[in-house]
């Protein structure tokens, strides 16, 4: 999803796996595409992908161990719905977590990689300022890509699950002006990182963590969860 600007219309062809419809429909839920609470009928999503149920029923199963979807008996799949109690669990392990990942990724980072970050941070900065539906995406894909560059692959997958899950949150309680500090903050971890400072880069990213769990406001007055057609469609 780092390189994503994924949208429903422009879906996957009809040979695609099933996880890569999950990870096509991962991408769109967290550009806002498919906002918490929609419902994902089976019939609808057969017909977007041109696939069977089978494919269809395989995907979201994928979807649902990471989180991202709710399966309901009887009722069928909506897009997980965050609580309060669960984002500020999420967010606590991802302090104790992305702690340990500053400092791999300090250990680690190569000039190469320090480059593309800058260029992730542009593409943060544009979406900030049109302020795309992308906006959420791309603040949490700058910390799946320090993980990827870690190159610890069991860390990965912890830190791209935690993330794809605390998109959905910050989708419905973060603020612009929270996620405008998001960036803010990512552009001082990499100086610190970068000056190969790894308490400095730790420090930072806990701190950074905190203070977007402080801006979430849970009293419904922050999130944009506007559909599209498409997810209007899915309804």
């Amino acid at each position: 999803m780092t390189e994503s600007s994924a949208s429903l219309v422009d879906k996957p062809g009809s040979g695609d796996s099933s996880a890569e419809i999950a990870e096509h429909m991962a991408a769109a839920i967290v550009a806002r595409q498919l906002p918490p609470g929609t419902r994902l009928r089976e019939e609808a999503l057969c017909r977007l992908y041109g696939v069977s149920r089978t494919k269809i029923r395989a995907a979201l199963l994928i979807l649902s161990k990471d989180k991202l979807i709710r399966m309901v008996p009887d009722k069928g799949a909506f897009v997980s719905q965050p609580t309060e109690a669960e984002a500020r669990d999420i967010f606590a392990a991802r302090r104790i977590i992305e702690a340990a990942l500053a400092r791999e990724f300090v250990a680690r980072a190569k000039s190469a990689d320090y480059r593309m970050l800058e260029r992730h941070l542009k593409a943060e900065r544009l979406a900030l300022a049109q302020a795309t539906p992308l906006r959420s995406q791309l603040l949490g894909d700058f910390h799946v890509l320090l993980a990827d560059i870690a190159g610890n692959a069991v860390l990965r997958d912890i830190v791209r699950e935690l993330v794809g899950r605390s998109s959905l949150i910050t989708m419905l309680y973060q603020s612009g002006h929270a996620a405008a500090c998001s960036y803010d903050e990512h552009g001082r971890f990499l100086e610190a990182a970068r000056s190969g400072d790894a308490d400095l880069a730790a420090r930072l990213m806990v701190e950074h963590l905190a203070h977007v769990e402080a801006a979430l406001r849970f009293d419904g007055s922050a999130g944009d969860t506007k559909k599209d057609l498409v997810a209007a469609l899915l309804m």
